[in-house]
């Protein structure tokens, strides 16, 4: 019986991530997979189904730490590259995407690299499941600023994510929504830069609640 994996011709990339070679599945063509009805409905585009420099970054980061016991969970996860690297790192990791075939490829992925990541569809905009079970020690993601759409989306929805204890770890190749949504997050979060990269051109933000008076 065929898998929704079959139907996505997936192709097999090694990535080095903390000293360890993963194996991570993709699709062959990501422009293969553009649905010219669900984009007429909800202006879906299979962003996810590309492995981005930020990913990578987030996840090489990730991977210095040790999150024994964590509780992490990565918004837009696509490939779901930071997720393993939280899973390879102690953490307790849930991987969401609002792609279901997104979501096939990140279990995958996981499991072809012998880590448990927990994975589960959602969008930003109906995000209950994720909310019921905050707050989360640290929130994960990588180049999900695509759309002016979503920068009021995931405003809303960090802050309900994690408290003062917590922290998001967001990484970008400085696409045009990045100043507004940083512009915005600065009245309820600091923001700290913690990496940037000339080529390619990712930062790397680390955001925390500010204390309230």
């Amino acid at each position: 019986m065929r898998t929704p994996a079959d139907r996505l011709d997936l192709v097999e990339e090694i990535v080095e991530i903390g000293g360890r070679r993963l194996r991570l599945l993709q699709p062959r063509d990501s422009e293969a997979l553009l649905d010219e009805q669900a984009f007429e409905q909800e202006e879906f585009l299979p962003y996810w189904a590309e492995l981005w420099p930020s990913g990578v970054a987030l996840a090489r980061h990730v991977a210095g730490h040790v999150w024994s016991g964590a509780s992490v969970l990565e918004l837009g996860c696509g490939l779901a590259l930071p997720s393993i690297a939280a899973a390879l790192a102690g953490a307790r990791v849930l991987a969401t995407d609002w792609s279901p075939e997104a979501i096939v490829v990140a279990a995958e992925n996981a499991r072809r690299n012998d880590l448990e990541v927990e994975t589960a569809r959602c969008s930003w905009a109906d995000p209950g499941q994720l909310v019921t079970r905050a707050p989360w020690d640290v929130v994960l993601a990588a180049d999900v600023l695509y759309e002016g759409r979503d920068v009021p989306l995931l405003l809303d929805l960090l802050p309900r994510l994690v408290d003062e204890r917590g922290e998001v770890l967001l990484a970008d190749p400085r696409r045009p929504r990045l100043d507004s949504f940083l512009e915005a997050a600065a009245e309820r979060w600091r923001v700290e830069t913690v990496l940037e990269q000339e080529s390619p051109r990712v930062v790397l933000l680390r955001l925390r609640a500010r204390e309230r008076a």
